[in-house]
């Protein structure tokens, strides 16, 4: 297995396009070495920094974030098994507020959530005049 992969060799064993990943590399979160022909070429170990990219983002870290935990892994050798455990570490808190949210957001499409549109019989009762306006704009019970 030759451990050198083009771009397109990339985005196909990762899933991610490769706009994307010239992307992520334009934002540090991956780097590449050029060819004579100038082409990108990538170390194969750049599969497990995108998966982590990938699984970050749908756990709801911005690119910003994603960089400075990026950030913490080693420079000087390939990331090992207690380099991830380390980094995905503190990430249960992280995980269990968004299973929360998700968990709010689920219970609020059939409930009032107070954004105001008084159009559902229920949100009468719950919401009446539109009272969570007060508290500011949007689905108020929603936002805590």
């Amino acid at each position: 297995m030759d451990s050198i992969l083009t771009i397109g060799e990339v985005s196909q064993r990762s899933g991610v396009a490769s706009s994307a990943l010239r992307f992520y590399e334009d934002r540090g979160l991956i780097q590449s070495e050029r060819a004579g022909s100038g082409h990108r070429r990538f170390p194969r170990s750049v599969l497990r920094r995108i998966a982590f990219i990938v699984f970050a983002q749908r756990i709801g870290f911005t690119l910003e974030e994603i960089g400075v935990e990026l950030a913490k892994l080693p420079s000087d050798r390939i990331p090992g098994r207690k380099d991830w455990a380390l980094l995905s570490g503190a990430w249960k808190q992280r995980i269990d507020q968004r299973i929360a949210e998700l968990e709010r957001l689920r219970a609020g499409l059939v409930q009032c959530i107070g954004c105001g549109c008084l159009s559902i019989d229920k949100c009468r009762f719950v919401n009446p005049s539109d009272l969570a306006g007060r508290r500011g704009p949007g689905p108020r019970y929603w936002l805590g």
